[in-house]
């Protein structure tokens, strides 16, 4: 016995004295921790003010139903069912059932709602047996904090993110500068594994991250998006863009990138106006005339035999898509009626034994290299050059009408402003500050990559001609009385690579007769220029309509006019009847269905969220819009009878 008392002692002394300090720095550890406090990320801004990307703070929220009460479990099951049925949209029925069989079974992490919003948060935690707290009422809100686009999907590739999927856009540009720096703060582990902060300061305070201010102009974004997206759809189109930016400045005032999904809808799949090269066509027109008009080769009075419309350079075939040809005409109005035999010609009879001046002219377009954003991910041009492997005898002559060469939707833009901004290439920007604390600390400047890309002779020409391209060239379907527009519209075959099918034979290697890329690139005000813009849509339903002036160059209009409506530079009135006939209608059904008698609720499936709303507001019912959209789905049936006051969630998507 006194053997075993002796050992003890001798253990204890050990303890104390020889593995004092690790077992001293073991408790330490169980006890405090040094706990992250992290730094605010930075917001996304419009131009305007208007909040891009901000984060938010989301709850998962779960319920231990074995930590309540049977009693109190049994006397506020009612209450708090019909309190989650408000919020959440269920049954009554359905949230006392699962509650129920929670209880019956002992679940400790009953699964209530996911992705809930702090306001909601804060409610449910004064719900019957919720308010009791986690020990009593058995309430678990896990938190977790997103990143969220106030104004939807709209630009929400430009805008981007910094995340598990990687860096995209203009938030992954400017990682650096939006997380900021965490905090650090020593906790205590106190009773029931809670913790408590040891000081009321903390060790290393959080320095949230910067905030972006971006060129993006909310209204101009909103017209620019729905301008695009119903002719995608209209059109049953696989993807598109459009673009529009300020001419003196640079700065990109809306930027929309929509591809179809399977079900033909749209989304912002990628960046296709910044990362997608592709053969541009006759939009590619204006560069060959361009370069013919400054070297003095030709003048705009310049005759041009366009023959029949078809002619054979090294046995491949050049061909007006106007049956039978032009005839003799000037070579302004060669590019008014986008004439391939026309354009081929001049540059084939001028740059045919001196190839590398035409393409000195292209790089000084811009065309030649990318142009070098701070967004990941811009596609590379491809413009051959007589040092090429690939160089041959019709080279030269297939770029003048933008085949066998690859630009950006960016890079015809930036070429397109270049000559509405009387010669000065600007280089294209997305962001206009910096801010920490909502002071400035870095102000994004216009760059100018070329201060004269032509003569000023040059310049008046080819804007007065392309002002005529919409007054009596091929854009006249777009042509309006009320306000002023120039461009040129673009319709170009897709090349099929050739490839192996699955049983090893060679397919592809020819440009289709049912694939297109419709395009316009242009400016507006035509005599003072305040924005250029391009539109540029991959496969349209050929059946619908393929052509530049037919699928691009409504949307280019569209935007143009609701520009010059909202945002009058010159007092011009803007009454387009046959543009707004289809909102017109909308207006007369909606204003129908607004003043009918309701008895019984209405199917509102299919409705902008905005129009449900106010439809749904005016009955007096109270509503609560979930997502962005179209209505998806409704919490109140069609043929329910109605109650003044009662709760309607709408689900859009």
């Amino acid at each position: 016995m006194t053997f075993f008392l002796l050992l003890i002692v001798f253990r204890v002394f050990t303890i104390q004295h020889k593995e004092g300090d690790k077992y001293r720095k073991l408790s330490t550890e169980l006890t405090i921790k040094q706990d992250t406090i992290y730094a605010n990320k930075g917001n996304v801004y419009a131009a305007d003010g208007n909040l891009l990307a901000t984060s938010m703070s989301k709850f998962t929220i779960r319920m231990d139903v074995v930590a309540v009460d049977n009693a109190v479990f049994e006397k506020n099951i009612a209450q708090l069912s019909k309190e989650l049925s408000n919020m959440l949209g269920n049954s009554v029925s359905y949230y006392q059932t699962k509650l129920r069989t929670a209880k019956k079974r002992k679940n400790r992490y009953l699964l209530i709602a996911r992705n809930i919003g702090y306001t909601d948060y804060l409610k449910m935690r004064q719900f019957p047996i919720f308010n009791r707290g986690v020990y009593k009422g058995g309430f678990i809100a896990e938190h977790k904090t997103v990143r969220a686009h106030p104004i939807g999907k709209i630009a929400e590739r430009t805008i981007g993110y910094d995340d598990f999927r990687g860096e995209a856009g203009i938030e992954g540009a400017f990682a650096d500068y939006m997380q900021g720096e965490n905090g650090l703060r020593w906790k205590q582990k106190i009773a029931k594994n809670q913790w408590k902060p040891i000081n009321d300061v903390n060790e290393k305070e959080p320095v949230d991250g910067h905030d972006i201010i971006t060129t993006i102009d909310v209204n101009i974004q909103d017209i620019t998006h729905h301008a695009l997206l119903d002719k995608l759809a209209y059109f049953e189109a696989d993807h598109g863009c459009a673009v529009v930016m300020e001419t003196a400045t640079g700065e990109i005032k809306a930027i929309s990138n929509l591809g179809r999904t399977s079900r033909g809808t749209y989304y912002e799949k990628r960046n296709y106006a910044v990362w997608e090269s592709h053969e541009p066509g006759s939009t590619f027109k204006l560069a060959s005339l361009m370069a013919a008009l400054d070297d003095r080769k030709i003048d705009t009075s310049t005759v041009v035999d366009t023959e029949k419309g078809r002619i054979f350079i090294h046995g491949s075939k050049v061909e007006d898509s106007h049956r039978g040809g032009y005839g003799k005409i000037s070579a302004a109005r060669v590019f008014e009626v986008s004439s391939n035999v026309g354009i081929v010609k001049i540059i084939k009879k001028h740059y045919d034994h001196q190839p590398e001046k035409f393409i000195d002219k292209l790089e000084k377009y811009g065309f030649t290299k990318p142009i070098g954003f701070q967004i990941k991910g811009e596609g590379s041009p491809m413009v051959p050059t007589p040092k090429d492997k690939g160089w041959n005898k019709i080279s030269l002559e297939w770029m003048s009408w933008g085949y066998g060469v690859s630009v950006t939707p960016m890079q015809t833009l930036m070429f397109y402003n270049a000559v509405a901004n009387n010669g000065v290439m600007v280089k294209p920007r997305f962001i206009k500050e910096l801010r920490k604390e909502n002071k400035t600390e870095k102000v994004f400047e216009t760059e100018v990559l070329n201060s004269k890309i032509a003569s000023d002779a040059t310049l008046k020409k080819v804007r007065k001609i392309m002002e005529n391209v919409v007054v009596k060239g091929t854009a006249t379907n777009i042509y309006s009385s009320n306000f002023s527009m120039a461009g040129k519209t673009g319709t170009a075959k897709k090349y099929i690579p050739r490839t192996k099918d699955k049983n090893g034979k060679w397919q592809g290697g020819y440009y289709s007769t049912k694939r297109y890329v419709a395009s316009f690139a242009g400016f507006f005000p035509a005599d003072n220029p305040k924005y250029s813009c391009v539109v540029v849509i991959h496969d349209p339903k050929k059946e619908k309509g393929y052509y530049g002036a037919t699928v691009a160059g409504p949307v280019f209009k569209e935007i143009a006019q609701k520009i010059y409506t909202t945002m009058p530079e010159d007092n011009q009135s803007v009454n387009d009847d046959v543009l707004f006939a289809a909102i017109e209608n909308d207006y007369k059904s909606y204003n129908v269905k607004v003043n009918k008698e309701y008895a019984e609720m209405p199917n509102v499936i299919g409705m902008s969220g905005m129009d449900a709303l106010s439809f749904l507001e005016n009955l007096g019912l109270k509503v609560v819009c979930k997502g962005v959209g179209n209505v998806q789905a409704q919490s109140l049936k069609k043929g329910e009878k109605l109650k003044k006051g009662a709760t309607v969630i709408l689900k859009l998507s």
